[in-house]
């Protein structure tokens, strides 16, 4: 019976070791960036009157900006090269904001009052 013991608690051993040990792992050993860096977004909330935001990041790239409502529908998409954003269509609410810039996405909430 203890060999049974130990015959199990060496599998578990063995188990919880190669599952840490094939983690995902970037193959050079540099850190994936999961961020886009420096990212900001600017006035929020936006008050009203205000028809633009300003979406700013370190290295400035080109950004897909998509604007989801609270329920996930997506109701505004624009392909963004400088900094400034029209959002004199949106409405007053509370927005998701899926921005993209060199293949790294980050989701950001805005608020229109």
């Amino acid at each position: 019976m203890k060999k049974n013991y130990l015959f199990v608690l060496f599998l578990t051993l063995t188990f919880a070791i190669t599952q840490h040990g094939f983690a995902q792992s970037n193959v050079n050993g540099d850190s994936v960036q999961q961020n886009i860096e420096g990212l900001s977004i600017y006035p929020n909330p936006v008050n009203k009157g205000k028809t633009f935001i300003y979406l700013t990041s370190k290295r400035n790239l080109t950004k897909k900006i998509e604007f989801f409502n609270v329920l996930g529908k997506r109701v505004y998409s624009i392909i963004l090269t400088g900094k400034q954003v029209n959002i004199s269509n949106l409405s007053k609410g509370v927005y998701i904001l899926k921005i993209t810039e060199n293949d790294i996405s980050e989701t950001r909430k805005l608020v229109i009052k």
